[in-house]
């Protein structure tokens, strides 16, 4: 596969992922409707530290310092 077109797919894929991804934090944006919905603080702390957990996790991935190399 050309690196052009690697390029296109990644955006095509990612565009599509992050968009899903912005929709989904939206729709949890909805739960925090108190006429809908009760939860305590230390509810809305363990779902964003889950979600700013994984974020991290996945940044890490796209971070090329962190990729490890073997050398002699």
């Amino acid at each position: 596969m050309k690196e052009e077109e690697k390029r296109e797919r990644f955006n095509k894929v990612a565009t599509n992922r992050v968009n899903r991804i912005l929709e989904t934090l939206q729709l949890l944006g909805n739960c925090s409707n108190t006429s809908n919905y009760s939860y305590t603080d230390e509810e809305i702390k363990k779902i964003f530290s889950a979600i700013e957990s994984e974020v991290k996790i996945q940044k890490a991935k796209f971070d090329r310092k962190d990729k490890k190399k073997f050398s002699l």
